[in-house]
């Protein structure tokens, strides 16, 4: 059966429509909200989202390098940035690092990757390999996920300094630095989306790649909460 395209609002709402499938529904993730995740458990999720947000900057360099626009590369730049920083100790690694401590793990705990589980690297790597190899829109669609983030990231520091008051308060700085930054993101992302795929197999194909990256969320947090904490 033959796709029809869709109207720019009915895209921007299929894209929306898959917000059930984002990990805020996650078991793992209710229970790490509602306080009854251990230290361990808590560290488990640290230590292996670092393993995604290492892989961050690298998977924005991809859609940089694939796409033909210098306009979008320009500002698609300023993510690689924010990951990476400007230089050595700054950015949303080095803020990351400053996370782990701050629930009680060591960086060479996080950075030589002990914790991480075979399923959160088959997830990411996966991940990354998408953005490497498929269109310059599709791996753009698949961080639309940025639109559903800035607020679970705001309820997780409120839930995290209501029930697990032993992190250390400095431990914030990534979420407090990343809520603003993810909005902008998101609405230059949708609507970058929404202007470039403009078939219906490119409509078809970023509401794909957008599913796709919320399974790979979902595997994430499948892993940690099948792997038990970090004592």
């Amino acid at each position: 059966m033959e796709q029809v395209t869709l109207t720019r609002d009915r895209f921007a709402a299929a894209l929306r429509e898959l917000s059930p499938l984002y990990w805020d529904r996650h078991p793992f993730h209710l229970r790490l909200h509602a306080g009854g995740c251990t230290p361990g458990e808590l560290r488990s999720w640290v230590a292996n989202r670092w393993y995604y947000q290492k892989i961050l900057a690298q998977k924005n360099a991809a859609v940089i390098a694939n796409c033909p626009l210098p306009e979008v590369r320009r500002r698609w730049l300023e993510r690689v940035v924010f990951h990476d920083g400007a230089q050595h100790g700054e950015g949303g690694l080095a803020d990351w690092l400053v996370l782990a401590e701050a629930v009680g793990l060591t960086r060479d705990e996080l950075l030589d990757e002990r914790h991480v589980a075979r399923g959160t690297r088959f997830a990411v790597d996966s991940y990354l390999h998408f953005c490497l190899t498929r269109p310059w829109t599709e791996a753009a669609a698949a961080a639309l996920t940025e639109m559903f983030s800035p607020e679970l990231m705001a309820a997780r520091v409120a839930a995290w300094r209501e029930h697990y008051d032993w992190i250390k308060p400095d431990g914030y700085v990534y979420f407090e630095n990343r809520i603003p930054v993810v909005r902008d993101d998101a609405r230059y992302t949708l609507d970058l989306v929404l202007t470039h795929c403009r078939s219906a197999d490119q409509q078809q194909a970023a509401i794909r790649a957008l599913a796709f990256k919320c399974d790979v969320l979902g595997a994430m947090l499948d892993a940690v909460d099948y792997g038990g904490g970090v004592e």
